[in-house]
């Protein structure tokens, strides 16, 4: 039998990138075959008994496992009922423990844009740029936004930008439903904080999340909804998101329709 080439170095990076590895975790490489042949660490030695200590609330490490999703869930809500600015939510944001993705993500990626703008983009959740910088869309699907709002004259000091999931998934994996509901109380009030007047929502995970509707992003494009903070009426639209339109450049046309659409509502 001929053995097979080993890989080289390129197959081996995509590979790697194929299966969500794409930024190092340490500075140095670790050789894990080595540790099999280290010696033995020595027998653990009993602690002494302590006194009883008094029960405080647990508090998750990287690593951990995240406390149950209900629980979590209404942690989430109570935590950004209180928050009443946005850089109070970012604070509690940044010390909430109740997602298990803040402990694989490098940082926080909470907003960016101008807070007081009359319009509000809500995508789904950071990828691996955004999670190095800890702003939302600054890949290349942030370029296009930039020049998708351009295009009407909008830029990121009259415009604010967010994502329904703050933490970026391991991979660039899609956020399971437990994730999403977790998060969704953040970005509510997110929105109630910003109270924009138009709130466009960018392709189908954040339509679908905030809109309330199970219709796909091709049905859902191009039409106005009803978003209710409990406070007023917001008009929202749903279109593709910029990482889609990379992808398919044949919608940008359709694309291209909506942002007319919004621009109209903006000068009216």
């Amino acid at each position: 039998m001929i053995a097979e080439p080993a890989p080289t170095v390129r197959e081996l990076l995509a590979f790697y990138l194929e299966a969500g590895v794409d930024c190092a975790l340490a500075e140095e490489p670790i050789d894990r075959l080595a540790e099999l042949d280290a010696p033995p660490a020595p027998p653990r030695v009993a602690p002494p008994v302590e006194a009883p200590r008094p029960i405080t609330a647990p508090t998750v490490m990287r690593g951990e496992v995240a406390p149950a999703p209900d629980v979590a869930i209404a942690s989430a809500r109570e935590t950004a009922r209180t928050a009443p600015t946005l850089e109070a939510l970012r604070e509690l944001m940044q010390s909430f423990e109740g997602c298990a993705l803040k402990h694989t993500a490098t940082r926080l990626v909470f907003a960016d844009g101008n807070p007081q703008a009359r319009i509000m983009f809500v995508g789904e959740a950071p990828g691996r740029d955004e999670d190095i910088e800890g702003l939302p869309f600054v890949g290349r699907s942030g370029k296009l936004l930039d020049l998708m709002i351009g295009a009407i004259g909008l830029n990121r000091s009259t415009a604010y930008i967010a994502n329904v999931i703050p933490w970026r998934p391991p991979g660039n994996r899609t956020p399971t439903p437990q994730e999403t509901q977790i998060c969704l109380p953040f970005i509510q009030r997110q929105i109630e904080l910003v109270n924009p007047d138009v709130l466009v929502t960018l392709g189908n995970p954040s339509t679908q999340t905030l809109l309330g509707t199970r219709e796909g992003i091709m049905r859902t494009r191009g039409r106005w909804f009803d978003y209710e903070t409990g406070q007023r009426t917001i008009r929202a639209l749903p279109t593709f998101h910029p990482a889609y339109l990379l992808r398919s450049p044949s919608y940008k046309r359709l694309a291209w329709q909506d942002l007319r659409a919004i621009a109209k509502v903006l000068a009216g």
